[in-house]
């Protein structure tokens, strides 16, 4: 799936929490974030610290790979 903006990138994160079972509070103790910062993950914000956003898609099994566009 190609992210081209926060707000996709977001809805990946929650798409992917909900279907492992994960609440937001669960997972943000599993990553050592407050819950803030997974709820304004998920809904988009586009000011959410990079090195934190990479710990949760790491706990919920996906990966970020970036790649040259073809």
């Amino acid at each position: 799936m190609a992210i081209r903006n926060a707000k996709e990138f977001g809805q990946a994160i929650r798409d992917r929490r909900k279907k492992l079972g994960y609440t937001q509070t669960e997972l943000a103790e599993a990553c050592d974030v407050g819950i803030m910062f997974i709820s304004q993950l998920e809904g988009g914000k586009p000011t959410a610290q990079l090195e934190k956003a990479i710990r949760v898609v790491n706990r919920v099994g996906l990966d970020l790979d970036l790649r040259e566009r073809g």
